[in-house]
């Protein structure tokens, strides 16, 4: 009675831990208020710490966390390491599928709607995505979860930024924008009900779902984030962005001593 006790009390403690997170996630998406307070020079000058500080907890997350624990829970090593670079290759074909539709938008100004709409479907299957990883990462552990949790974090801030600013300039007001930015942005809580929902088929859907996460994660680092930091050619600005990237990789490596 007591270990079927214990059972429900840890299950009830993920559920407590993966509910708050996804809320947390959702609620990022009214970052573009405190945008709007904020001079765009001024968000422009220092918004690439906060890309520095995605990039290291992007990375950190999959190499201290995600991968390690995803090899550790695996009983085939390659299929894992495959699932890494397939989670790779899956965000390069849905960014190279977002480029080839803004490159057809692009050529005609007066479409600009599409745009947005394009941002806030994209941004729902995202969002969906990161409430699965969340809870598949709570499932693993609770400090894990909380890991990943920051990470997603990290990185939605600055993209939120950039979206609702896509938001305006596709036509929508201000209060709109806000708004269905955050119906997207909610869909995380939908991925994270899913994933619980799936009950029994949840430890192989985390087995799955982790190492293609981490993929995701080193590709959105390395082949969306650096780039933009790369565009600083200034040695402090450069020497900034270093350490912000350490201290990302830092507070990811801080948090295996919970564990």
């Amino acid at each position: 009675m007591g270990s079927a006790r214990r059972v429900i009390n840890n299950k009830m403690t993920i559920y407590l831990y993966t509910f708050a997170s996804v809320i947390i996630v959702s609620l990022v998406s009214f970052i573009g208020v405190f945008a709007l307070s904020f001079k765009e020079e001024t968000l422009r000058k220092y918004i690439f710490l906060l890309i520095s500080l995605a990039v290291g907890a992007l990375l950190g997350d999959a190499f201290i966390h995600l991968i390690p624990e995803a090899l550790e829970e695996s009983t085939n090593g390659l299929t894992t390491s495959l699932l890494v670079i397939f989670g790779i290759i899956i965000f390069f074909i849905l960014e190279k599928f977002l480029h080839w539709h803004h490159h057809g938008e692009d050529t005609h100004e007066n479409h600009v709607t599409p745009t947005g709409k394009l941002i806030l479907f994209s941004d729902a299957i995202h969002n969906f995505l990161d409430g699965v990883i969340i809870a598949a990462s709570f499932l693993i552990s609770i400090p894990v979860g909380i890991a990943t949790t920051i990470a997603v974090i990290l990185h939605e801030i600055p993209q939120e930024i950039g979206d609702f600013a896509v938001l305006i300039h596709s036509g929508y007001s201000r209060g709109r924008a806000l708004w269905v930015n955050f119906l997207s942005a909610i869909f995380a809580i939908a991925g994270a009900i899913f994933l619980f929902l799936v009950g029994e088929f949840a430890q192989t859907l985390t087995g799955w779902f982790v190492p293609l996460a981490s993929g995701g994660f080193i590709y959105i680092a390395m082949a969306d984030l650096i780039p933009e930091l790369n565009k600083t050619k200034e040695v402090k600005k450069s020497i900034t962005q270093i350490l912000a990237i350490l201290l990302g990789v830092l507070a990811m490596a801080a948090l295996t001593l919970l564990e």
